[in-house]
């Protein structure tokens, strides 16, 4: 027992409060089970798992069954965002309530998961996935932790998949150590869905192209990426870089600048490693847009944290 508990009924519980869009619908579904839950209850019970989740990899480490060794390790990285309340001072509400200003915060997540050296995902080592609300170091502090405990270090070279924001790239040496790899440019690079997104504004912007001219400028120009000639289609993003629109376009083609090095689909493709990072992209959205970025949705920090894990 936990909490006047038994920890499978609290799982099922806090389940069900995580996937459904709110308590109350949480409540109704246990409701027409015969069972007659507040949502309090509800709540709490969440709250109470996702904290003894949080504890659990501070727990002595316990030998890896099914070892990564010869694996290759794949780490992708993503963000969303949220509103968080925060206890102000000043008059209530005409109902009695607190004001709050409702800041926005970007919980970042990471998914790390392993796959076989011809390059096919294993479906036996289960993917390990997390969004923190402290910041980008708490991230690299839970990476930290899931490397150590399933035993990284044997892994072979592994791959760190971002969407190309600047707190990523500069924490990527942090990483190299904890994974036995080096902070070489090769291991770190940019999610061509990212990529291939910088080229549709640009041909958009241009008003002289009718509707279906832009598809026809931005299709090859992905394949040009897809196939690893990253000049040649900056060159072509610098063409369009001319007239009123050159100022909004400028913005995608610094981007692309500045992620060159970075952008090498190609590579990945001979090495047979992943090139996006689906899997945190979809968690990002089913669980972050779509759970927790609701109209006029505002969570206390405590509980959002416990949706999130």
């Amino acid at each position: 027992m936990y909490a006047r508990c038994p920890p499978a009924w609290a799982a099922a519980v806090s389940l069900v409060g995580a996937m459904l869009g709110a308590w109350e619908e949480a409540q109704a579904v246990w409701t027409d089970r015969g069972r007659a839950l507040e949502t309090t209850t509800v709540r709490l019970s969440a709250a109470r798992e996702a904290a003894r989740a949080r504890l659990e990899p501070q727990r002595a480490p316990a030998p890896c069954e099914d070892p990564v060794a010869g694996r290759r390790v794949v780490i992708s990285s993503a963000g969303g965002r949220l509103r968080l309340r925060a206890p102000t001072r000043g008059p209530q509400t005409p109902k009695g309530r607190r004001r709050s200003p409702g800041a926005w915060r970007d919980p970042k997540g990471w998914s790390l998961d392993g796959g076989e050296a011809a390059g096919k995902r294993d479906a036996r080592l289960a993917p390990v996935m997390d969004a923190p609300l402290p910041g980008p170091d708490a991230v690299v502090a839970l990476l930290r932790t899931s490397v150590q405990r399933l035993a990284m270090t044997q892994a072979a070279p592994g791959l760190f998949l971002a969407a190309g924001a600047p707190w990523s790239w500069k924490r990527v040496p942090l990483l190299g150590p904890a994974l036995g790899l080096t902070a070489a440019p090769g291991h770190a690079r940019l999610d061509f869905s990212h990529t291939g997104q910088r080229l549709g504004p640009g041909a958009a912007r241009r008003n002289a192209w009718r509707a279906k001219a832009c598809p026809r400028w931005r299709t090859p120009q992905r394949h040009v990426l897809w196939q690893g000639a990253v000049a040649q289609g900056i060159a072509a993003m610098q063409g369009l870089c001319r007239g009123r629109q050159s100022t909004a376009l400028r913005t995608h083609l610094t981007y692309c600048l500045r992620q060159q090095r970075r952008m090498a689909s190609a590579t990945l493709l001979a090495l047979k490693l992943p090139s996006g990072s689906g899997a945190i992209e979809s968690t990002v959205r089913r669980v972050v847009n779509l759970r927790l970025q609701g109209p006029s949705s505002c969570w206390w920090r405590a509980r959002a944290e416990a949706i999130l894990l």
